[in-house]
């Protein structure tokens, strides 16, 4: 059994408001929002805005890639690699500050 401090809720909960992964995730949604306006401004069609955000959430975001050539899933792989890799991130980060107190 878990400890009740350990919990896999409560370490989730604990990595993403870690203030390193809070600013990944910021500077994540910062890039996700100008490639939508680059890419929308631009009417050739030949944007590619869009690999900017793709490659600030790999490695995760290339494995999620592999989902369908729509719309929803290149903000779906963002978001959710995004959202993993932060809370790796944010894992690393209390686990280092954890071991520092020691």
């Amino acid at each position: 059994m878990t400890r009740p401090d350990r919990g896999p809720l409560r370490v989730l909960r604990r990595a993403l408001t870690d203030a390193l992964a809070l600013g990944y995730l910021g500077v994540c949604a910062a890039l996700l929002i100008w490639a939508v306006v680059v890419t929308a401004r631009d009417d050739s069609g030949e944007s590619m805005a869009g690999v900017i955000p793709v490659f600030a959430t790999a490695p995760t975001s290339l494995v999620l890639l592999l989902l369908p050539d729509r719309i929803w899933a290149f903000f779906v792989a963002v978001v959710g690699a995004a959202l993993v890799n932060a809370v790796v991130i944010g894992w690393c980060s209390s686990t280092l500050r954890a071991g520092r107190r020691r």
